[in-house]
């Protein structure tokens, strides 16, 4: 019976030290999804729809650039200075950044073809 006891407490505190564990980790950031060509298009979806708002916050963009002539820019417009291509011409393939997201304005963009390939969505 005592013997009983001392392994039921052991496993009570084994499932307390995992379940603390687990409430102390950090959750992988949300993921935006970017696609850019093979025509001259260029998207960022979160679970399948247009990015137009997000909290400021952590986020892991996972950019498909199907066209060796484009690449997938991010640059914040307004509340800061952020600018960095996540894919370069004249790279093909997929490249998964995190990304610190702050309070503004922000355009994706294809560098060369700026003009008519961008989107917008803001930070709140």
């Amino acid at each position: 019976m005592i013997r009983m006891g001392i392994l039921l407490v052991g496993v009570i505190a084994a499932m307390l030290v995992a379940s603390a564990g687990a409430l102390g980790s950090s959750a992988a950031p949300p993921t935006l999804k970017g696609t850019v060509g093979p025509g001259f298009t260029i998207n960022l979806t979160m679970n399948g729809k247009k990015v137009k708002a997000l909290k400021a916050g952590r986020y892991r963009f996972v950019i498909s650039d199907r066209a060796s002539i484009h690449n997938f820019a991010l640059e914040q417009q307004t509340g800061g200075k952020y600018e960095k291509s996540l894919t370069t011409v004249p790279y093909v393939g997929t490249r998964t950044v995190v990304v610190t997201l702050k309070k503004g304005a922000w355009r994706y963009v294809c560098v060369p073809h700026a003009s008519s390939m961008f989107g917008t969505f803001t930070v709140r």
